[in-house]
């Protein structure tokens, strides 16, 4: 066995790539050597210093990569993020805390830069938690059993005056990124999406030999102003009775009204041939189900954590977002990576806007940053954790009272996996 300190942890360089792609292809249980075409348009993700590889003999045998990212938070405003992904160590080389080396780089290197949080879609629940990352949202999955919906399968287009139009992947990359910003500076949880996410979507750029071009739909309202847009595929499947029975699949969908989501969704359950909708990764308290005059037609398939959060700065992650009420709370927060622990005392005024402080006054709660980045987004309850014993109160009522600053009226959400 290769001893710890002859593996070597280090920057990625460009004649390095095809070895560090081959080594994550394999991580990730995947065909190991991707063809030129699709070396090339990974290569475009490819930032100097942010890529990074174990490598034992000239060999990589782990991957990580992180990029900058901003993040919506409650209230509307947003805070720079750093966000991690192609994470794998090789079977080979498990256990041996090349993950640890290459995220402890990572972050600090995050918080030098003045990242307020790092980010993470997590691949299994286990691993995150002891560098400080706690489930900051999570993602629910409908199926909606067609027939059973109650909607007029006579139907012919939204009944509000607008309208749904099929388009092409040059006008979602036209009508996307502004209709995502639209949607993004008004969901907490939401992450920003650059040119490269619309182009990989659209498939202009192919990260996968298996590229199979969606449906594309567009809700534009009385008015003619795009307010939604969804991307679909359907499968091919018949009964013995020749009775079709295809199922459509929601890769996203994107409204920034009610009544945009709402023409969506009834459009998807309006497609001949079709009888379940997958909704894809949604809200956990869409309004999905409730657009449906029937709304046990839309079942559970998937309910799961979502984005993971790391708290790096914590006086400006909380000064960031909004409260729900005027009050003070003192938080000692522990901090096993030595990059955020603390004493900090929240302030909320009546009109939401909250600032953050190191203190020396005596703590009302008492957290790990792991526990304070599950409440940051306002999707837990301290209330709850406490009856978990993951947050200690120091002083009765603490919990109820975090409750009452932080929890919000609509869940966090992130559309995005990364």
């Amino acid at each position: 066995m290769t001893s710890r300190a002859a593996v070597d942890v280090r920057p990625l360089t460009e004649p390095e790539f095809a070895d560090w792609n081959r080594a994550m292809n394999i991580g990730f249980l995947r065909e190991p050597t991707s063809s030129e075409e699709i070396l090339e348009a990974r290569r475009a993700q490819f930032t100097p210093g942010r890529s990074v590889g174990a490598f034992d003999g000239g060999r990589c045998i782990a991957t990580f990569r992180s990029f900058a990212q901003e993040l919506t938070v409650v209230g509307g405003a947003t805070v720079p993020a750093d966000a991690v992904t192609n994470v794998t160590v090789a079977p080979t080389h498990r256990r041996r805390g090349l993950l640890t080396r290459m995220m402890e780089r990572d972050l600090a290197a995050a918080k030098e830069r003045g990242d307020v949080v790092a980010t993470l879609i997590a691949a299994e629940y286990p691993i995150y938690g002891r560098y400080g990352f706690g489930p900051a949202t999570s993602t629910t999955e409908w199926t909606i059993d067609v027939p059973r919906t109650g909607l007029d399968p006579r139907r012919s287009g939204p009944e509000d005056g607008g309208r749904i139009d099929l388009v092409d992947a040059e006008d979602v990359r036209r009508l996307g990124p502004g209709l995502h910003e639209r949607l993004r500076r008004a969901q907490p949880g939401a992450v920003s999406r650059d040119e490269l996410w619309w182009r990989i979507t659209t498939g202009a750029v192919r990260f996968h030999s298996t590229f199979h071009e969606p449906y594309y739909a567009v809700y534009r309202s009385a008015g003619g102003e795009v307010e939604g847009m969804a991307a679909y595929t359907a499968d091919d499947h018949w009964g013995d009775a020749k009775q079709p029975l295809n199922t459509a699949r929601v890769k996203w969908l994107i409204g920034v009204t009610p009544a945009a989501e709402r023409a969506l969704w009834h459009y998807l359950c309006s497609v001949d041939w079709v009888v379940k909708v997958k909704s894809g990764w949604r809200a956990p308290d869409d309004l999905l189900p409730h657009f449906l005059p029937d709304p046990r037609a839309a079942a559970v398939t998937t309910q799961a954590d979502w984005l993971w959060v790391r708290i790096l700065d914590v006086e400006r992650a909380l000064g960031a977002r909004t409260y729900g009420a005027a009050g003070s709370l003192v938080l000692e927060v522990t901090d096993g990576g030595g990059l955020s622990g603390g004493r900090y005392r929240l302030q909320a005024s009546a009109d939401g806007a909250g600032s953050c402080a190191r203190t020396t006054e005596r703590a009302d709660l008492t957290l790990d940053v792991a526990e304070l980045a599950v409440l940051w987004l306002g999707d837990e309850s301290a209330v709850r954790l406490a009856a978990l014993g993951r947050v200690r109160e120091e002083r009765a009522g603490a919990a109820r009272q975090a409750d009452a600053l932080l929890r919000t009226s609509r869940r966090p959400w992130c559309p995005d996996i990364f």
